[in-house]
């Protein structure tokens, strides 16, 4: 994928849903993308920074905390990444990653609450592959594209409920057009494949 195509969101829109179009497996992403995006929060917030990020800590109670330390950094570099591709949706999606990481870090200072974290993660990793696997057929979006995958997936959850809610009908409709498309590509490069593989054992 070309450079200029990272920061086209109908481009990066399409890949993306091109591997979630089964409704059972958005149900899925749905809900285990926000967790993968707290709990990878909580066991980044204790990770030692740089030593030219200053020292900044916030203690806004028990349960609300900001550092400026990986997660936090994290948490800017993809927000930034969304104002580039959509900033009305971008901005709706500030609170719910600012919550994300106050929580997450507050929820990092707690004896053992790391290792529940990263349990956490990994049965949500599972859960979503089995959505793939079984519900979608088709293998996981990172196989073909990690740092695409992986850095858009909170914002395509965020927008999957956006356009639920009628966000922007017309690009929703284009969106899902191009996905279309994609998925007809994708399904005749499949079969191609397999025509081809039964050609060389024959």
């Amino acid at each position: 994928m070309k450079l200029s195509q990272l920061f086209d969101v109908n481009t990066q829109l399409t890949f993306y849903g091109a591997y979630h179009a089964n409704r059972i497996n958005i149900l899925i992403h749905v809900i285990c993308v926000p967790i993968l995006l707290w709990t990878f929060q909580v066991m980044t917030s204790e990770l030692p920074v740089p030593s030219f990020v200053p020292e900044i800590h916030y203690q806004i109670n028990d349960y609300l905390r900001f550092d400026l330390n990986i997660a936090a950094l994290h948490a800017g570099v993809y927000l930034a990444y969304y104002f580039i591709l959509e900033p009305v949706a971008a901005l709706l999606y500030v609170p719910q990653m600012v919550l994300s990481l106050l929580t997450a870090t507050a929820y990092a200072k707690g004896s053992g609450n790391i290792s529940k974290a990263a349990l956490l993660h990994v049965a949500s990793w599972i859960a979503q592959f089995l959505g793939h696997g079984v519900a979608e057929k088709r293998a996981p979006a990172l196989l073909d594209n990690l740092i695409g995958a992986v850095v858009l997936a909170p914002f395509f959850v965020h927008l999957e409920v956006l356009f639920a809610l009628g966000y922007r009908p017309e690009f929703h409709k284009r969106i899902n057009n191009e996905i279309s498309k994609e998925i007809v590509k994708m399904n005749k490069a499949r079969a191609d494949n397999r025509r081809a593989q039964v050609g060389k054992s024959s």
